[in-house]
């Protein structure tokens, strides 16, 4: 299957069946060590039956053990090649890593997370967003927290090419926003777990009021994905010590770059006469070289 096995293995976590929960962090805690390991090995390690296991196979896409197992070495001999390649011993930041240690990782996971997010992105969700976007009377973005931080800085690219977009970052603005959305209108909700309650809310309201709905998170069976007309998944791996908010930051806002200029594109003209103005607006605020 196409993909990073264990990305996928995250994704589908929170919604798993209790047993399929317990096997996949099983596979998630030790990978390496799951390949050389036969069925009855994964059921006892996980605590499960090996019913269980092929059940979870099947969730996961594949007719059975073999098959998981198969790709599952084909990932993890895929990362530990990209290891080797970047001069990266292991993904894991540890306590003896020194300054050029810690900035390595970093740099290699970045580059990873943007290199997975770009591959798996679904190119026909993108180009319905893309459409929906240019052709709307308005745009809302919501985030909070984090994500608000990247529903911010959509909110001010597309307006700096002259759509009309709101990224409000009170939730009962967010609220406010959406009440007054319709038919014709856009609203992109951006929450990493797919789970964020006040984002839910505001992007549930603007889907009864008519707008169009856009969800960018890393689960696509979360409930914000569930109340979007269109999904944009991230492809996140996650480590010890870039969890959560540090670790979706930068597969966010490279979908949220692909979006906007995916977006400029199409309004070529109208885009460079924006930038123009945009830029010559702000040249007074810059200090004069040799300053």
């Amino acid at each position: 299957m196409d993909g990073d096995l264990l990305v996928r293995l995250r994704q589908m976590l929170p919604d798993l069946r209790p047993a399929e929960q317990r096997i996949a962090e099983t596979v998630l805690a030790d990978p390496v060590s799951v390949v050389g390991a036969t069925i009855a090995d994964l059921a006892t390690r996980a605590g499960v039956s090996q019913a269980s296991v092929v059940r979870f196979c099947r969730t996961a896409g594949y007719e059975g053990y073999p098959g998981f197992r198969i790709d599952l070495a084909r990932t993890t001999s895929r990362r530990a090649a990209e290891h080797e390649r970047s001069g990266v011993a292991e993904g894991e930041i540890t306590r003896d890593d020194d300054l050029a240690d810690v900035v390595s990782k970093i740099a290699f996971h970045e580059a990873r997370t943007i290199e997975g997010t770009a591959r798996s992105i679904d190119l026909q969700a993108l180009e319905r967003t893309v459409r929906a976007v240019v052709d709307a009377d308005r745009v809302d973005v919501y985030g909070v927290g984090a994500s608000g931080l990247t529903a911010q800085d959509l909110g001010q690219k597309l307006a700096r090419i002259g759509l009309v977009c709101f990224a409000p970052v009170d939730s009962h603005q967010q609220l406010q926003s959406a009440a007054v959305l319709g038919p014709g209108s856009v609203a992109i909700g951006i929450s990493h777990t797919g789970r964020t309650v006040e984002v839910h809310q505001a992007l549930s309201l603007a889907r009864r009021r008519g707008a169009t709905t856009v969800t960018v998170t890393n689960f696509p069976a979360s409930p914000l994905a569930r109340v979007s007309d269109v999904v944009l998944t991230t492809s996140v791996r996650e480590t010890q010590f870039r969890t959560g908010a540090l670790a979706s930051r930068i597969a966010q806002l490279a979908v949220i770059d692909f979006l906007f200029v995916n977006v400029a594109q199409r309004r070529f003209d109208a885009t460079s006469e924006a930038l123009k103005h945009t830029y010559e607006a702000v040249q007074q605020h810059r200090m004069a070289p040799g300053t």
